[in-house]
């Protein structure tokens, strides 16, 4: 997650549902929630990434935050099944996209298991963390380990807190962003105790973020190369933290696409490759 970002996934945000009801959302201002997409591509294309993007789905909300339907591994992309119900529709909808582009599919999940692509973080290409909580149950967890065994890559998974309950959104990315492969930015009061003990065991240090701007997707940063990350605008103490510590910061306006909905950069893209 901190190599080289050279293709991404994209989805452009509908602007037909009900945000609130359906995916609760807070009412976003639907004109700048696809103008802060746009920038956010332009971005993107700027620090080199070639970007690939999927259409708007009406009504699918939640759609828009791509990394969570898949995990892309290595090896082709694992389809997850999702947790929150009015985003079940979204493996099935990504699948198509993949085809269209020619992306390998590894395999998917079935039966009871679920998990959220929020919920892994990859350390390095054979190591993948993931977060146990409402989102992500044991089945998912141990598919996920099923499918990767043969590739010899090691998965760690971490209980997450309740927090505020099942309704509401926390992924492990909520907490933990890497932004090279001996640093990154953690959210500590939300952080389980031996996700922390783990990452001191590979010498992984880390920059920590307040309690106003995990609000705000100060803990979900998108790195494109290492110390090269996507910063959601309106985080200046995370910010600063990172430009003092020589990571060259990129901001983009998400006060809608991103905050809105509780997803920050990283949420809002598909890797496809990384090298």
């Amino acid at each position: 997650m901190v190599s080289k970002l050279e293709h991404v996934l994209v989805r452009t945000p509908t602007v037909v549902g009900n945000f609130v009801a359906d995916a609760q959302w807070r009412e976003p201002d639907r004109t700048a929630l696809v103008r802060e997409h746009e920038q956010f591509v332009l971005l993107l294309e700027k620090l080199g990434c070639t970007v690939h993007i999927a259409g708007a789905v009406d009504g699918l909300v939640d759609a828009v935050y791509m990394h969570d339907p898949m995990i892309m591994t290595p090896h082709g992309a694992i389809l997850l099944q999702m947790g929150k119900r009015v985003r079940r529709p979204e493996p099935a909808q990504i699948r198509r996209d993949l085809e269209r582009l020619g992306v390998p599919i590894l395999g998917e999940l079935t039966g009871s298991a679920i998990a959220d692509g929020g919920d892994k973080v990859w350390l390095d290409a054979k190591t993948l963390l993931i977060g146990h909580g409402y989102r992500t149950n044991s089945e998912g967890i141990e598919q996920i380990k099923n499918l990767l065994a043969p590739f010899g890559v090691d998965v760690f998974s971490f209980d997450l807190p309740h927090f505020q309950g099942p309704d509401a959104v926390l992924h492990l990315m909520s907490v933990l962003s890497p932004i090279s492969l001996s640093r990154a930015v953690v959210y500590e009061p939300l952080a389980p105790v031996r996700l922390l003990e783990f990452l001191k065991s590979r010498k992984i240090s880390w920059l920590t973020v307040n309690d106003e701007e995990v609000h705000t997707q100060g803990a979900n940063i998108l790195t494109v190369a290492p110390d090269v990350v996507v910063l959601a605008a309106g985080n200046p103490e995370i910010e600063g933290k990172l430009r003092e510590s020589g990571v060259s910061v990129n901001i983009f306006d998400g006060a809608n696409v991103a905050v809105k909905g509780d997803g920050g950069p990283t949420c809002l893209t598909a890797p496809l490759l990384r090298r």
